[in-house]
């Protein structure tokens, strides 16, 4: 950069750590911190030549949907439906037993042609497929296990067709990294090219039979930053096996950050994850259906999510240009940091002894640390979800899956859960007994000075559950509030004037009133308060901490 450049940005800091010096905030609030411990600055400039990142697809991406169901009849319909509207491939699910039966695939895909809309496989039934695909597809996915013997006479006789699905899914909905997700999906590659070579195979035939499957997530440089980086690295091990050719990659709106309460905001967190997916260059992209946490997907679920990749597609733009964010300074380095950080973790796994031993034991471990991480910054809602930990509707009325069975692409740790799970107990208390659990709020004050913090404590209440009768007044008349609103927990709201003054009045009122537990809204000191609340606690402790001290019927 040049020396205005520089000066300019020297400008700039000046005046943020000046703001912050004045709001008694550290140089260090500037910087946020990945789970992979890459630094997120708040501001990039050029710094100097970055390494070319392999640009992925040009043009439209391939829209495809999910389909599971062992019933043909109704599969058959929906795939019709979605092929007729939107849809542009197809990802079949046959395994387990609420899948499509292997051999009802040719019924299911009666009427679907073939020649044109690619089929995705996951589970058995490859032979089956086989038997219907002509001898030059237009794409799709065989789902085999690398060491299958099918894998080499697809190879050989079916052109456009891949025969082996690297999943990176199960890494990241164990609550893994983007980082761990990306060195897992390459270590994970590379033991499919061993297997693939040893089975005859060149290595370029074994590399042009990989599809990877990566999860789209909320944050969307993450996400365009994660993808552009697993080009970068699966290009480098096709430049050290003697292999050349395009990393295909399917992406997939992620499961663990769905919601079963509040579903609807689902249809924001995938028109997000959909639009960073098409920007970072997939080739194929699957949005979730914004209901599929709670069964079958409804017919309005599945029509909103073929039109939201419409949307993002022929109105927003979002495929016109090849590797939009390519040049961006800060999406460069966020790819670079994530690329050098998974390859570490790569190397850390072939150390090891490869993914297969790896899987054993280091793997889940690295993932269970990521996870715990992530569940501290979710219990003391430093991550929000916008619905359940923060902003809850009591009230909601949920919309009519589509019916029983599969709905979520895969299974694992879903972020929303230890709230949701919270609230179920509320409602199962509330349909038990007429009432529904409740923390009462004393508003000590003027509004001017209590309004804040009832704000906050509604809030953080009404995320497990508990419904939040509030009133004002002196410490007998609260009492008698509390009395009348039926909690048997309470917590007061004011500042730190009113928790000098009527506090610990208010708190022996509410005792002889019958309040087991009284709680605080703040950090101030006051005689019998048993906790206080504020931002940055341990919110889901406290949560879970009323339910089990008997806030609840």
């Amino acid at each position: 950069m040049d020396s205005a450049g520089t000066t300019a940005y020297e400008r700039w800091r000046e005046l943020a750590l000046g703001v912050l010096a004045k709001s008694g905030l550290p140089q260090e609030a500037l910087t946020t911190t990945t789970y992979d411990g890459v630094p997120v600055a708040p501001l990039y400039w050029e710094a100097g030549p970055r390494a070319l990142t392999p640009p992925g697809r040009a043009g439209e991406w391939d829209v495809r949907q999910r389909h599971a169901g062992p019933d043909p009849a109704a599969a058959r319909e929906a795939i019709l439906a979605d092929l007729e509207n939107g849809a542009t491939s197809l990802w079949l699910v046959t395994s387990g037993s609420a899948g499509i039966v292997p051999a009802d695939l040719p019924r299911v895909l009666d009427g679907v042609l073939l020649d044109l809309a690619p089929v995705a496989l996951e589970g058995p039934g490859a032979e089956v497929l086989l038997g219907l695909l002509p001898g030059e597809t237009p794409g799709g996915t065989l789902g085999l296990d690398p060491g299958d013997p099918l894998v080499v006479r697809a190879a050989r006789e079916f052109r456009g067709l891949r025969s082996v699905v690297i999943d990176a899914l199960p890494a990241h909905d164990a609550g893994g990294s983007e980082g761990e997700e990306l060195g897992c999906s390459i270590a994970e590659g590379v033991a499919a090219l061993r297997t693939l070579t040893a089975a005859g195979l060149s290595p370029q035939e074994a590399y042009g039979q990989l599809e990877f499957r990566y999860a789209a997530d909320t944050d969307q440089f993450l996400t365009v930053a994660k993808l552009r980086a697993a080009r970068r690295l699966w290009a480098r091990v096709g430049e050290l096996v003697g292999a050349q050719g395009p990393q295909l990659q399917h992406a997939v709106t992620s499961s663990a950050m769905m919601t079963a309460r509040d579903p609807w905001v689902n249809i924001l967190r995938t028109t997000v994850a959909c639009f960073a997916a098409g920007v970072a260059g997939a080739d194929a992209v699957t949005v979730q259906p914004f209901d599929a946490v709670l069964g079958a997907p409804s017919a309005l679920a599945r029509r909103l999510a073929r039109n939201t990749q419409t949307i993002v597609m022929a109105e927003a733009h979002a495929a016109r240009v090849a590797d939009p964010a390519a040049g961006s300074w800060y999406v460069e380095e966020l790819t670079a940091e994530l690329a050098a950080r998974a390859w570490a973790w790569f190397q850390e796994i072939e150390r090891a002894g490869g993914h297969a031993t790896a899987a054993e034991k280091l793997i889940p471990e690295r993932l269970a640390e990521t996870r715990a991480a992530r569940l501290a910054d979710l219990a003391h809602r430093r991550s929000p979800i916008t619905g359940v930990s923060e902003f809850p509707n009591l009230e909601e009325a949920p919309p009519t899956p589509g019916g029983p069975g599969p709905g979520l692409a895969s299974q694992g740790f879903r972020r929303a859960e230890p709230y949701e799970e919270l609230r179920d107990l509320a409602d199962a208390a509330a349909a038990r007994t007429g009432v529904r659990p409740a923390v009462f709020l004393a508003a000590l004050g003027s509004p001017a000075r209590h309004t804040a913090r009832v704000g906050f404590a509604t809030g953080l209440f009404q995320a497990g559950g508990f419904a939040t009768p509030t009133a004002t007044g002196d410490p007998a008349e609260l009492a008698a509030a509390f009395t009348a609103s039926g909690a048997r927990a309470a917590c007061l709201c004011g500042d730190e004037r009113d928790y000098a003054g009527t506090a610990e009045r208010t708190v022996v009122a509410l005792r002889a009133a019958g309040a087991t537990t009284v709680m605080l809204a703040g950090r101030a000191d006051v005689p019998g308060v048993d906790r206080t609340i504020f931002t940055g606690c341990d919110a889901l402790g406290v949560l879970q901490e009323l339910h089990g001290d008997g806030a609840t019927p």
